[in-house]
């Protein structure tokens, strides 16, 4: 509780801090306007569903660089069975797209947990293979949904007030109707997904395992867990939620090319769930923590294009604010075990 604190604190240091600088600056605020906050909360909703996959595996200690690639994947492929409404029915793609992602799952989870190859070399090489059928499968043109399935793209990109109806003209909404179009439908499947997660991880026997695998792999052995299921089962999860993080960003952008679709995307992931206090050694993590990691990302990356700053820094203002919270979050858990240590 006390890192999702920390993590709440600093977020809101960040957009308080932005608002005041872009005051200064320009004499008005557009970070905390309604169209802002939605896009935002927008990609907050697409990426936080990643990193939640992504920390599956590193609580059990290891780590999944594939997910950019699974992503595109699992999107390109959606887009070609379903054609642009000339296709497949999404009630048979839709569930085919999971379940390939759940076999890719299993296929690593095999590799870790029974053949004992490091997680690293199997999802590094996953990232290159997955891209690799990405771009045979869509032939390296460019692929999407077209004008069709406006309702499942509701998912990747719609909002409540699209739900209910009501004023499309910003100057025309109510305050209701304002809050509702800053409700993203990616954001709130985030939400209820974050829910399940939580629920899963902080309250059941197979969640608590999942930390005693990541935190003492032989003296979870012993004390009769069995290591190799979890450890399947974790990287199931983690393909499985980033197969369907990769469905929803294929409606958000509706044109994907498979040789960028899902760049880098492991990286934010991965950057979010550290954020979000999952070691990378294993054995912690929360998933309040994990959201506001995704959020600070994204909070951060909008804070350089509203602030003006060249985009080429965009990278090293977020990888400075993650080897910072990296830090200190290190130099206060070494305090706490300094001072358990003294009694």
């Amino acid at each position: 509780m006390r890192k999702s604190l920390g993590l709440g604190g600093f977020l809101t240091f960040l957009i308080v801090g932005t608002c005041a600088i872009e005051f200064a600056k320009n004499g008005h605020v557009n970070f905390v306007s309604a169209l802002n906050i939605k896009n935002v909360l927008t990609m907050v909703g697409l990426y936080g569903i990643l990193s939640l996959g992504q920390s599956f595996v590193i609580i059990t200690g290891g780590i999944d660089l594939s997910i950019g690639s699974l992503c595109a994947l699992i999107a390109v492929s959606t887009a070609v069975l379903m054609d642009r409404g000339n296709g497949l029915s999404p009630a048979i793609v839709l569930p085919a797209m999971l379940a390939l992602s759940a076999l890719i799952g299993v296929g690593h989870g095999l590799l870790v947990a029974k053949a004992r190859i490091q997680p690293f070399v199997v999802t590094l090489c996953g990232l290159f293979f997955y891209r690799g059928i990405a771009r045979l499968v869509a032939q390296d043109t460019s692929q999407g949904f077209g004008s069709a399935y406006g309702h499942l793209k509701w998912f990747g990109r719609g909002t409540l007030l699209d739900l209910v109806g009501g004023a499309k003209d910003a100057s025309g909404m109510s305050w209701w109707e304002t809050v509702l179009d800053c409700s993203p439908g990616p954001f709130l499947v985030l939400l209820v997904l974050a829910a399940i997660v939580a629920a899963y991880l902080h309250a059941s026997a197979q969640g608590r395992h999942l930390f005693a695998l990541g935190a003492n792999e032989e003296g979870a052995r012993f004390s009769g867990i069995r290591t190799d299921r979890l450890k399947i089962t974790a990287y199931v999860l983690c393909s499985l939620l980033s197969g369907f993080g990769g469905i929803l960003l294929a409606f958000k952008v509706n044109s994907l090319q498979a040789s960028s679709f899902g760049n880098f995307h492991e990286l934010y992931a991965i950057a979010g769930a550290v954020l979000g206090g999952c070691s990378l050694r294993g054995g912690s993590g929360n998933v309040l923590a994990i959201l506001f990691g995704a959020a600070i990302l994204r909070v951060l990356y909008n804070m350089v294009n509203i602030l003006g700053i060249p985009s080429q820094l965009v990278y090293a203002v977020i990888g400075g604010a993650i080897l910072i919270g990296v830090c200190v979050d290190e130099f206060f858990t070494r305090r706490a075990a300094v001072r358990a240590a003294r009694g």
